[in-house]
């Protein structure tokens, strides 16, 4: 069943601009009589006029507004100077009520620009569908047509222009719940290093799940790319790194490797490399972003390490990586791990705890119970000692002797962190980065 409706008059052909408060009353006209009960929400998307007013371009539509009481309280004109900034702006009330399900009515010709729009805008969340909305010849008639044929995809520069378009726009936003924040370790060297750790700080995410600095999207989110692009923008500015030499690592929960200039596994939750300028990352929202750095051979590695992950061995995978294709010696490599869940909040089912039980008793808390609670910075930290690296190499939240701790559980600063745990599945990410300086 449909949920919203959005009726796009914002750039209408111009035998029919003179016409918009009749388009518009047949439209709601058609809607009133088809939708179920209770209606649809339905936005209303037109175009404000450079220097114009918004009020008195609103104003205009009311007497076509006037007569329809059971859309009245379902039913926003939204102004805007962009269809970009229309389009988001209706985005946002469809998140506030959580709506998925949306019926798209536009003039013919538009049809395969917005479907450009919301193909960069929305996610897989979201379900349209599409009419037409047609006029006869005289003007004066109005029907909601069945969908037309597919027609030939745009041309490449129209693409282009909506694509400069959508971020301009995004480019123009606020920033929310103030500014970027990146945590920085004092064990990785900052003369030869660029690194951090983000916090939720300082994007334009606005989901509340999701605010404000979220750096991942997927199908089962409701950010799309193009925000969490626009975030990354932000967090490379403020960091001063290079983003077109970013490279994520693509999150399989294993212990594969990619050594940055050989070929590219297809998944891979660990990488490294010697390249200057080169920025390395690694998500996390429970899971551990970790970093790795070699300040004698000059070489780093960013690794997710999730409880899959902790248990296959992924931060030793990634140590052993930089040995074998930079020559690293073991007992200079840095490791840093990143906020995370705690022991304090993470629990497993036995079986898995089992698991972390026999790397060290001490990494399971409450183990007869039938969820104990896991620590697995603590088994990251076993594992990593157990494969050379030194003791006081690693940071992370059992070291005191730090300037500063950098290990924080997510769950427990939903302020400052995002955390699946905590929030669910429409969660948002934060990560770890790292570079070697030019």
């Amino acid at each position: 069943m449909v949920e919203a409706v959005l009726i796009d008059l914002f750039s209408l052909p111009p035998n029919l601009q003179n016409n918009i408060q009749g388009l518009l009353r047949n439209t709601l006209e058609t809607i009133e009589k088809c939708s179920s009960i209770p209606a649809p929400f339905v936005y209303v998307m037109c175009h404000q006029r450079q220097g114009s007013e918004r009020n008195g371009e609103e104003e205009s539509l009311f007497p076509a507004l006037s007569d329809f009481h059971s859309l009245k309280k379902r039913l926003e004109v939204v102004h805007s100077l962009t269809t970009a900034a229309a389009l988001y702006t209706i985005k946002q009330r469809l998140d506030e009520k959580d709506l998925s399900i949306i019926k798209v009515i536009l003039p013919t010709l538009r049809k395969d620009l917005m479907k450009v729009y919301v193909d960069h805008l929305f996610t897989a969340v979201y379900q349209f569908e599409f009419e037409d909305l047609q006029v006869a010849s005289d003007g004066e008639n109005l029907q909601i047509a069945e969908p037309r044929s597919e027609g030939q995809a745009l041309p490449t520069q129209d693409v282009a222009l909506i694509r400069s378009e959508i971020q301009m726009y995004l480019e123009s936003l606020p920033s929310l719940k103030g500014e970027l924040t990146i945590l920085r370790s004092s064990l990785i060297p900052d003369d030869i290093f660029l690194h951090g750790f983000t916090t939720r700080t300082g994007g334009i995410s606005y989901i509340p799940t999701l605010s404000s600095c979220n750096l991942f999207s997927s199908s089962k989110r409701r950010d799309p790319q193009v925000v969490v692009k626009e975030n990354l923008r932000r967090l490379a500015n403020a960091a001063g790194f290079n983003l077109e030499a970013f490279h994520r690592v693509k999150i399989d929960h294993a212990n594969a490797v990619c050594v940055m200039g050989k070929m590219e596994p297809d998944s891979y939750d660990g990488i490294v490399t010697n390249q200057k300028g080169v920025t390395i990352a690694a998500p996390g929202a429970d899971c551990i972003p970790v970093l790795f750095a070699d300040p004698v051979r000059k070489a780093c590695g960013a690794a997710h390490s999730g409880w899959k992950g902790t248990l296959l061995g992924v931060s030793m995978a990634t140590v052993n990586a930089m040995v074998s294709a930079y020559g690293c010696n073991v007992k200079d490599i840095l490791v840093v791990l990143g906020p995370s869940v705690g022991p304090c909040c993470y629990k497993l089912p036995h079986e898995s705890a089992e698991e972390f039980h026999r790397i060290d008793p001490t990494c399971v808390r409450q183990f007869d119970s039938a969820s104990p609670y896991i620590d697995i910075r603590r088994a990251t930290r076993i594992l990593l000692e157990s494969g050379g690296i030194l003791p006081e190499n690693i940071q992370d939240d059992s070291v005191t002797d730090q300037n500063q701790n950098i290990t924080f559980c997510t769950a427990c600063h939903p302020d400052r962190f995002y955390s699946h745990f905590r929030d669910g599945n429409n969660f948002g990410t934060q990560i770890g980065f790292i570079s070697i300086k030019d």
